[in-house]
């Protein structure tokens, strides 16, 4: 999920510090300019962190808590779908959002709660962790994905796997017709754009609380993760319903989840995968570009300018003679 609820303040109440007479943005001109100098671009980039042993531990919670989403999720795809009722989109959306909040909880003191390139990718950009944690962690949310998708393959028929793609994640399926098999499902076009628009109301609406050091203090654990897992829940719905279309699973908006069943499933879920990680990609970039406009004591990020992609790239064009 973010690092700002990683204190012990913002596991323990909703109080809030109060702010100096020092603007938040005056603090951190202050704090950059004392240490702008300091910074290797190793460090900017976190290369330490392939080193370090905690970092490669903190991974394995990204790996089975992603592996446990993608079992737990494709689950209740299929689920929902098969049960005879007139509104399984709503029942599969408030599962999910279930899901989602009890898996945040947990993997959280471990890890963080990523459990989604999306997250990692994004407090990447931001600054909150560095790009190699966050290449760590994508790679573990990647196998563990496979790994999801592979135990849902061993417990499940041949038909069902069939019927349903192992509940991953597509633009078209091919049906029977009245004339042979035809192909049904959504534009890529049209899957591209709901991809970029869900995913970043996702990092809009939920995630930025997160990543908002005094609206995480403010608000406390449980219900950062309670918002993000509903937002997710009404997106999943949103996507599946606006479009009423056979074929198409709905927004992705964690490509860990989408990857996983392709590997695993092979065929048709390779159709139009590249959707499932462009789009949520311009998503953080554009959230990205959003966190930069914004005055910067909306943003409580601490020590963010260290791991800043803006800062790093700074730090590239920097001629080798003048880097620090």
């Amino acid at each position: 999920m973010a690092s700002n609820l990683g204190d012990e303040e913002s596991l323990g109440g909703n109080r809030v510090q109060p702010l100096s007479s020092t603007t938040m943005s005056e603090q951190w001109r202050i704090e950059e300019g004392k240490q702008k100098g300091s910074i290797t671009l190793s460090e900017r980039l976190g290369l330490e962190d392939f080193l370090s042993l905690d970092v490669w531990r903190a991974s394995m919670g990204e790996l089975l808590g992603t592996a446990v989403l993608v079992f737990m999720i494709d689950t209740i795809v299929i689920s929902t779908v098969d049960m005879d009722t007139k509104v399984p989109n709503l029942i599969m959306s408030i599962l999910i959002a279930i899901t989602i909040t009890i898996l945040l909880l947990a993997v959280f003191p471990v890890s963080g709660g990523h459990i989604n390139p999306v997250i990692s990718f994004s407090a990447a950009l931001v600054g909150l962790i560095s790009l190699s944690r966050a290449a760590i962690y994508i790679v573990a949310q990647c196998i563990g994905a496979f790994l999801g998708a592979l135990a849902l393959k061993a417990v499940v028929g041949s038909t069902i796997e069939d019927t349903f793609s192992l509940g991953g994640c597509t633009l078209t399926i091919v049906a029977p017709g009245p004339t042979g098999p035809v192909t049904i499902g959504l534009e890529t076009g049209q899957a591209l754009w709901l991809e970029i628009i869900c995913t970043f109301i996702f990092l809009f609406a939920s995630v930025w609380m997160a990543f908002d050091g005094r609206q995480a203090k403010a608000l406390g654990l449980v219900i950062v993760c309670t918002i993000i897992g509903v937002v997710l829940g009404l997106l999943v719905f949103i996507s599946t319903t606006v479009t009423s279309t056979k074929g198409y699973a709905g927004a992705g908006m964690n490509p860990a989840r989408c990857l996983g069943p392709a590997i695993v499933r092979r065929g048709h879920l390779w159709n139009g995968h590249w959707v499932f990680w462009v789009g949520p990609t311009i998503a953080c970039v554009t959230f990205y570009v959003y966190t930069k406009i914004i005055p910067t004591q909306h943003f409580h990020g601490k020590g963010c300018y260290k791991h800043d992609f803006f800062n790093i790239l700074k730090a590239l064009c920097v001629p080798n003679g003048n880097r620090k």
